[in-house]
């Protein structure tokens, strides 16, 4: 048991967990074949229900897995890793069935038409009163979770926010509050609007499919499982008191608190690289993290334009391009900033006091 424990441990690590997480989804997209086999499926979940079971015999993990405000979000991985699987499985057969120059599995259904009365009624009928029946059970033998009013001298620890906003507040610890709460949440809106005039491609509308759309698919599996559920996974589970990291069977210890030299990039390059002192004259202090950025803006976005995005820039135009590159560029910002925060301990790549900018 402590072996197990002490595995576990050491993959709830957030390097070893961001990196294995990118690792898994890349394989379970690259061998969707395999993964997506109805045997290797159920072993994956009972291999799931097995580490739970076992887990919940520890006080640590009990107590943080059974916490009120967690049980619906471990519901919640249950349904995010169903519906993958299902997706993801009628995509490999629709993919076979296209190669085959037969109908896909939605063009087939298309064809067995029912009517609203009373198939459709009855079965979303059914439908509520199981849900019903389950969220009178579970309000019955689960306790709310409410605590005391708020008192300003007693702030809980850690405090954290709701399970939808997990995700904004770990960004916080890498990024300066006006770009983790207000520019990119912005983007994300704008973005999400922005993607049907970017990518007009019919393809794969209105049936699922890998083979037809690898890039979007891909890119938006990186977002969502990558850059959200594992952030809501890292902040409820492995996220304790001082918002310091622990393993799932580490007890929370208050006292523990991990000292963390931030560093800037300024002071990499003036200080630790070249032996000077930082410049007093901000453009010339800040100017390694500006070229970065600029190059990484900027000059960025036409190499790619002339190696690995070639055929797309040529299918799409110069102006959706554009817009559909920089925000490719500012999704891969945040897991770079984890790395280069976890890595050396960078808190921001251009740093200026004067005018309150911090990147």
């Amino acid at each position: 048991m402590e072996t197990f424990k002490s595995i576990f441990n050491t993959l709830g690590d957030p390097r070893l967990f961001f990196l294995l997480s990118c690792v898994f989804l890349w394989a379970y997209m690259k061998y969707r074949r395999f993964f997506t086999h109805p045997i290797t499926a159920l072993s994956m979940l009972i291999g799931s229900i097995l580490f739970f079971v076992v887990g919940l015999q520890d006080r640590n993990f009990f107590l943080i897995a059974t916490k009120p405000d967690n049980v619906p979000i471990a519901g919640m991985l249950l349904l995010v890793g169903f519906f993958t699987w299902l997706a993801f499985r009628r995509a490999v057969i629709n993919d076979d069935l296209r190669d085959r120059g037969e109908p896909n599995l939605e063009e087939r259904a298309s064809r067995q038409k029912v009517f609203t009365w009373p198939d459709l009624v009855y079965s979303e009928l059914i439908a509520l009163m199981v849900t019903g029946a389950i969220l009178v059970v579970w309000s019955i033998y689960l306790k709310a979770p409410i605590e005391e009013p708020a008192a300003p001298a007693l702030s809980p620890n850690p405090a954290k926010a709701p399970w939808y906003f997990l995700g904004l507040q770990e960004m916080l610890v890498y990024f300066d509050p006006w770009l983790a709460g207000v520019v990119f949440p912005s983007m994300i809106i704008v973005g999400l609007q922005a993607l049907p005039y970017i990518d007009r491609n019919p393809k794969g509308n209105g049936y699922y499919t890998f083979k037809e759309r690898p890039f979007a698919i891909a890119v938006f599996m990186f977002g969502f499982m990558i850059l959200w559920i594992s952030l809501v996974v890292l902040g409820t589970f492995l996220r304790g008191p001082n918002w310091s990291f622990f393993g799932p069977f580490d007890y929370w210890d208050h006292s523990k608190l991990e000292p963390l030299i931030n560093v800037d990039l300024s002071e990499l390059f003036w200080v630790y690289m070249l032996g000077q002192p930082l410049p007093d004259f901000w453009l010339v202090r800040e100017f390694p993290g500006i070229l970065l950025i600029v190059l990484y803006l900027g000059f960025l976005p036409i190499l790619l334009a002339k190696t690995w995005f070639k055929k797309m820039f040529i299918e799409i135009g110069f102006a959706r391009y554009m817009v559909m590159i920089q925000l490719f560029l500012f999704m891969a910002l945040l897991p770079i900033k984890m790395i280069l925060r976890w890595t050396f301990n960078l808190k921001y790549l251009v740093h200026i006091n004067e005018f309150f900018l911090n990147i």
